[in-house]
């Protein structure tokens, strides 16, 4: 079970985004997330006239280590660490350490 999701409100732990949150856009292979709005870079791109495509400066995020992001915790209003434990009835579930509330029950 994945510890960060599509959708999740994350804050960004260190780096030039340091203390910025956003929702994440995307989780990609090899522990990289796309976080709304965070890490935006900008890309010079050819025109592709083959693919309809003007050129120009596009600005793009960035992905991020997962390392680099916590989940945001509302009630703490800090980033928090994730576990992941079992309930009663057999279904994960992830969960705040800092304070036991569940995320997604």
């Amino acid at each position: 079970m994945e510890k960060i999701r599509k959708g999740d409100q994350v804050v960004v732990l260190s780096g030039r985004d340091k203390g910025r949150r956003g929702a994440v856009i995307g989780v990609l292979a090899g522990a990289q997330v796309l976080v709304e709005n965070v890490n935006r870079v900008k890309r010079h791109t050819k025109p592709n006239p083959q693919a309809n495509q003007a050129g120009g400066i596009v600005e793009k995020e960035m992905p991020l280590p997962i390392s680099k992001i916590a989940l945001w915790n509302p009630a703490t209003k800090k980033g928090d660490r994730v576990g992941v434990k079992r309930l009663s009835d057999g279904k994960k579930v992830r969960y705040f350490k800092s304070n036991g509330e569940v995320i997604d029950a």
